[in-house]
C-alpha cells in the first residue's frame, strides 16, 4: 500500500522557480503575472516548458533497497526493521505541482504585455506516518498499532489561462492572469484515526476514515468481510469519462522599483485564488468512529500451518482495506474545492558597478493546510549579453536545503533554456532520482 502510493508520486513539475530573477526568462509570468517579457513569443507545442521534480522528505532510497544485488522494496527481510526506521521521519511527505504547457505565447499590445498560456494541471500530495511502515515491517511484533494520519489529495484539471501587465506609474508595474478551468478529477483521503489492538485470536479495530472521489463515470467496489458480514469499499470500477466540474481562478501580481532606492526591486504575487465545482462526488466513510472486531486474520504458532502468523500477517497487509471496512454512501452530488493557493515574495538588488549581474531572494509558500509548505531561495543572476542569461541560487525550506541554476539562451528567433531547481547526480535504472528532492527543467520557444 505504501509502496504503491510512493512510486506513483516519483514524476512530478512545478514552476521553475530558479528562472524568477533571470532576464528574458520566458515563463516568469507563471510566476508572477506583472513580470512581461521584453520579446514577443510562441512556445513550441507541447515542448515550451517541460519540467520535472521530485520533492519531498521521502527518498526512493529510503523504500527500495538493494540485497544480494536485487532491487527490492522494504518488505524484503532482507532490509532490518532498524535500518528502514532509521530512514524514515515521524511523517513522511511528498507532494507535487505539476503542469504540462501545451501551448503558450506572449506579445505586446494594448499598453502593456499579454499572455495565453494552455496547460494541463496536476497537484497531488501524501503524508505517510512512520507507524504505518513499522506495521507493514515488523509482523506481529507490538499488542498495539495506531496508523493514523495517512492522507493523500490529488487533484487534476486543464487551464486557459489570459494574462495582462502594464506600468501603472514609472515605479509600479501590475499584472493579472484570468483562468477557466475544467476539471478531470480529484480524490481526498483522510485515514484520521486508526487504531489496532491484537488479542489473543482477533483484532480490536477503532477507526475513522473518509474518502472523496469525484472521478465521472466510476464508483466503488464492493467486498464482504465473510466473519463480520460487513461490506466494505475495496476499490474503484467503471468508464472514467472528464470532465467533472469546471472552476475559475485568477494569479495577480505587482513588482515596486522605487526611485529612492535605485537597485532595488520588489514584487509579489498571489497565485491559483479559485476553485473548481464537481458535478459528481462519490463518498466513503466510517460514518463517524467504527468500532468492530476482526477474527478474519486468526493465527496459528505452528509455522507450517496455512493460517501461521507469517501467512496471515501478509494476507493482512494485502487487505488493509478489509481492517478500514469503509462504507459506501454513493454519489452525494456536487462538491466544490478550492486550490491550492501559492505565494510568491520576492527582493532583487542590482550591482551597481556592473548591472548585468542582479542579486534575488525569493520566498514560496504554497498555502495547502495539511499540506502547505514553504521555500527560501537565495540567488545570483547574470546576463552578460543580449543572447545569454543564467542564475544559481541555493535554497532551503520545508523539505530541506538544495541548489539550483538557469541557462537561457535567447538568440533572435529562439529561446532554448536548460534548469534546476533541485540538482542531482545519481539516478536509479528506472530513470527516478534517488534523492527526495531533484528536478529538471527544458523549455524550447520562438521569439520575435
Amino acid at each position: 500500500m505504501a509502496a504503491s502510493a510512493i512510486s506513483a508520486i516519483f514524476v512530478m513539475a512545478q514552476d521553475n522557480q530558479s528562472g524568477y530573477f533571470v532576464e528574458d526568462y520566458t515563463y516568469r509570468f507563471l510566476m508572477n503575472p506583472a513580470l512581461g517579457n521584453s520579446r514577443n513569443f510562441v512556445a513550441m507545442p507541447a515542448l515550451g516548458n517541460v519540467n520535472a521534480e521530485l520533492a519531498g522528505n521521502l527518498s526512493l532510497t529510503d523504500v527500495i533497497y538493494n540485497v544480494n544485488g536485487r532491487t527490492t522494496t522494504f518488505l524484503n527481510p532482507g532490509v532490518s526493521a532498524s535500518e528502514l526506521m532509521g530512514n524514515l521521519n515521524d511523517m513522511n511527505k511528498t507532494g507535487v505541482n505539476m503542469r504540462l504547457n501545451i501551448l503558450s505565447g506572449g506579445f505586446k499590445a494594448w499598453g502593456g504585455y499579454n499572455t495565453i498560456n494552455i496547460s494541463a494541471r496536476a497537484d497531488v500530495n501524501v503524508h505517510l506516518p512512520k507507524s504505518i511502515f513499522s506495521f507493514l515491517k515488523e509482523g506481529i511484533s507490538n499488542q498495539t498499532y495506531d496508523i493514523a494520519g495517512v492522507k493523500a489529495n490529488a487533484i487534476g484539471y486543464g487551464e486557459i489561462s489570459l494574462g495582462h501587465s502594464r506600468d501603472i506609474t514609472p515605479e509600479i508595474r501590475v499584472g493579472a492572469n484570468l483562468k477557466f478551468l475544467v476539471g478531470i478529477g480529484s480524490v481526498d483521503a483522510n485515514l484520521e484515526k486508526a487504531e489496532l489492538a491484537l488479542n489473543r485470536d482477533c483484532w480490536d479495530i477503532t477507526s475513522n476514515a473518509t474518502v472523496h472521489t469525484s472521478l465521472k463515470g466510476m464508483r466503488y467496489e464492493m467486498d464482504r468481510n465473510k466473519h463480520t458480514g460487513h461490506e466494505y469499499v475495496s476499490g474503484l470500477d467503471g468508464d472514467f469519462s472528464a470532465p467533472n466540474g469546471f472552476g475559475v481562478a485568477v494569479d495577480l501580481g505587482a513588482t515596486y522599483a522605487p526611485k529612492a532606492l535605485r537597485d532595488w526591486e520588489f514584487s509579489l504575487a498571489l497565485l491559483d485564488l479559485g476553485f473548481i465545482s464537481w458535478s459528481e462526488d462519490l463518498l466513503a466513510s466510517t460514518n463517524g468512529d467504527k468500532h468492530f472486531r476482526s477474527d478474519d486474520f486468526s493465527f496459528n504458532a505452528d509455522g507450517d500451518a496455512p493460517n501461521s502468523f507469517s501467512d496471515e500477517w501478509k494476507r493482512m497487509r494485502n487487505n488493509l482495506t478489509a481492517l478500514y471496512e469503509l462504507e459506501s454512501d454513493g454519489n452525494v452530488g456536487s462538491r466544490t474545492q478550492a486550490l491550492h493557493a501559492t505565494v510568491n515574495v520576492g527582493a532583487s538588488y542590482t550591482l551597481p558597478v556592473y548591472r548585468k549581474v542582479k542579486f534575488g531572494l525569493l520566498n514560496t509558500t504554497r498555502i495547502a493546510g495539511d499540506y502547505s509548505w514553504t521555500d527560501f531561495r537565495l540567488s545570483a543572476n547574470i546576463a552578460p549579453c543580449k543572447m545569454l542569461s543564467a542564475g544559481v541560487n541555493g535554497s532551503i525550506g520545508t523539505f530541506g536545503g538544495g541548489f539550483g541554476w538557469l541557462v537561457n539562451l535567447h538568440c533572435p528567433g529562439f529561446n532554448l533554456f536548460l534548469a534546476q531547481d533541485n540538482s542531482f547526480a545519481k539516478i536509479a535504472k528506472q530513470g527516478v532520482p534517488l534523492k527526495s528532492n531533484a528536478s529538471a527543467s527544458v523549455g524550447i520557444n520562438f521569439l520575435f
